[in-house]
């Protein structure tokens, strides 16, 4: 199940974001895991930010999944558009592009790639975003 909330101000096209998800999930075989997608605003994400990775500011995407403790596979992705907007310089459709590939980038991290731990990690993240950005 794919569960899309926003709670900011932004017009967000969930079915343009519920099929970027489910692009995804189904390219690396995991059609069945639960995700919910939160377009939030700058203070609740860097609430976030601070009591989940010590960081105190606002960032543009967060992942969340089993690991964070929940009983069963279920994968979070929260997402402000405001500060995608601001860090790509974006409007319209560039940012509508902008915000799928943080959730893109969101989504693979949930699915355990990494691209803080080398630059191998990094290459393969980035090579993955970018083939699923090409599909949208």
């Amino acid at each position: 199940m794919i569960e899309i909330n926003n709670l900011t101000k932004f017009a967000v096209d969930k079915r343009f974001f519920l099929g970027v998800a489910k692009l995804v999930l189904k390219g690396e075989n995991r059609e069945l895991e639960d995700l919910s997608i939160a377009f939030v605003g700058p203070e609740e994400i860097k609430k976030s930010n601070k009591e989940y990775r010590g960081k105190d500011k606002p960032t543009d995407v967060l992942s969340f999944g089993s690991k964070m403790g929940f009983e069963k596979d279920f994968m979070e992705v929260v997402i402000c558009p405001e500060v995608v907007a601001k860090k790509t310089n974006s409007s319209g459709d560039e940012l509508k592009r902008e915000l799928a590939k943080s959730l893109i980038h969101g989504i693979l991290h949930n699915l355990g790639y990494d691209h803080e731990r080398s630059e191998k990690d990094e290459e393969v993240m980035e090579q993955k975003q970018n083939q699923y950005l090409l599909k949208i």
